[in-house]
């Protein structure tokens, strides 16, 4: 059974989670996702665990490709504003936060009291990451990516694909045991250092991640791997996310981070009921 430790208590994802997805930024991707006032904090947590979602991921730097690198000063002032009106409307709500700085990491723990930590870099960014983790010992979830969201476009040449990003996982892996960190989520990293068609390939090999006998979250809400081969944009790209999703959950994913929380939650009870009925 797949389970991480939530301030002392297993969160068990043998039924896949979802993990809806609240941007404080002014550039997102998606402009769906960007909420920045006050109100628009309120209302998007809300709609979030009133659709069923059970985890709020709170991004305070846009990760696309034409992005402003933020420093981790900058994203903390973005990050406060919302964790404080969060933490008073929402004491009890899960919350993980995306970053790949180690003081931002911290300062979500220790002062927020947030859950989880989600850093699209797996340590590359911030070396002090993996340390930090260790210390504030809460489960963290490690994607893969190349280079930083302003290069990774730019660093998709592998000798082998999967071979790589497994290789690539069970070093990342194998360093945090040794520090002693034992909830660790595996995010594939859809969209990042990787081309269109070596999305779909990875997607494909979805199922072999089981190797790693790690909670695995799949995000692919509303990206351009969709988009440009349905040949429309982040807003026309619900239904082949809901498609992706779908293939995600029979090949082993336990967590879904999207924007749209209430078709996620629909799409996890169907495939769950039809595997009731497997032989």
């Amino acid at each position: 059974m797949k389970t991480i430790n939530i301030k002392g208590e297993l969160l068990d994802l043998s039924f896949p989670l979802v993990m809806g997805i609240l941007n404080v930024t002014p550039d997102s991707f998606f402009a769906g996702s960007r909420k920045e006032s006050e109100q628009q904090i309120v209302d998007r947590v809300t709609e979030i665990i009133s659709e069923g979602g059970r985890i709020i991921d709170i991004g305070a730097q846009s990760t696309r490709p034409t992005s402003t690198l933020l420093s981790a000063e900058e994203e903390k002032e973005r990050l406060e504003f919302a964790l404080s009106i969060i933490n008073r409307e929402f004491p009890d709500v899960i919350l993980s936060v995306d970053t790949f700085y180690s003081d931002v990491a911290s300062l979500a723990v220790e002062k927020y009291g947030v859950a989880i930590i989600n850093d699209i870099s797996g340590g590359e960014i911030d070396k002090s990451m993996f340390d930090t983790i260790a210390r504030l010992n809460v489960p963290y979830i490690l994607m893969h990516m190349r280079g930083t969201p302003q290069t990774m476009s730019k660093q998709t040449d592998y000798n082998n694909l999967i071979q790589d990003i497994f290789y690539y996982f069970s070093q990342k892996v194998a360093q945090l045991h040794q520090l002693g960190v034992n909830d660790i989520i595996i995010d594939p990293g859809f969209g990042f250092s990787k081309t269109m068609e070596q999305n779909y390939e990875l997607m494909a090999a979805l199922r072999g991640f089981s190797i790693f006998e790690r909670p695995l979250l799949v995000g692919i809400s509303r990206k351009r791997m969709i988009a440009n081969l349905l040949d429309t944009d982040a807003e026309g790209s619900l239904n082949g996310t809901t498609v992706l999703n779908t293939f995600a959950l029979q090949n082993g994913a336990n967590i879904l981070r999207v924007h749209d929380v209430k078709e996620a939650v629909e799409t996890i009870k169907l495939v769950k009921k039809l595997e009731e009925y497997r032989f």
